[in-house]
């Protein structure tokens, strides 16, 4: 998980109706971030063929809505990268997410000193680019109103509607432990796919990054706002 910090004014064209934008102490942040899907079910139930264990880049940034006096925090989605097309399709179909398919690879592995080297790569327009990081010290919980719990605790999604309106689902995890990473990196052509202003903001320095352990996930079915 790569998190920059940005102006809120860029991102306020891609904030579904109903929600607002989301900050950790007055900052809000949009992450580029790379994981595996590991034996996917659909609806919780059925394996799809060919399909289960694939890889997903995505750039995503953060809203709340209240629902009688509850606050959800969730996670919007401006683009989200998958290796097959069918993958892409159903996201598309189901909850109208971003999704486009794209050749894509990771590779992780152990470097001396006990660390991790992760990374997450993808192919467009005959180039390829990749997010990496390594990192330092043993995996942790984060700490209570760090920017690690912000980034990884948000437990619901949003997805704009072309009719107006937006989708909410639910995500269901427990709280991961991460890793530090004090050398992180986004390498590659970012504007064809998220434009000019994105693609700048890209090529700085991440304000943090973490490798994050993962879970068994459940998203649960969507609700029309």
């Amino acid at each position: 998980m790569l998190n920059y910090e940005v102006d809120p004014a860029l991102l306020l064209p891609f904030v579904p109706a109903g929600t607002q934008l989301d900050s950790w102490n007055g900052r809000v942040f949009v992450s580029l971030v790379g994981f595996r899907f590991l034996k996917t079910r659909l609806l919780g139930c059925l394996p799809i063929p060919m399909h289960s264990n694939f890889d997903e880049v995505n750039l995503r940034f953060y809203v709340r809505r209240q629902v009688n006096g509850e606050v959800r925090r969730g996670v919007v989605f401006i683009r989200e990268l998958v290796p097959r097309w069918a993958i892409a399709f159903v996201a598309r179909t189901v909850y109208n997410e971003n999704y486009l398919a794209l050749p894509m690879a990771h590779e992780l592995r152990s470097v001396p000193g006990n660390r991790l080297s992760v990374a997450y790569r993808w192919r467009n327009a005959k180039r390829w680019s990749e997010i990496n990081l390594e990192t330092s010290g043993p995996p942790e919980l984060p700490v209570v109103g760090s920017v690690e719990q912000f980034i990884t605790e948000h437990y619901w999604g949003y997805a704009a509607q072309p009719a107006g309106g937006c989708v909410e689902y639910r995500v269901a995890h427990p709280s991961w432990r991460v890793w530090q990473a004090p050398h992180s990196a986004f390498q590659g052509d970012a504007e064809k796919l998220y434009g000019k202003e994105i693609a700048a903001l890209l090529q700085r320095e991440p304000q943090c990054a973490f490798l994050a352990e993962g879970s068994p996930v459940s998203v649960m079915r969507g609700q029309k706002l």
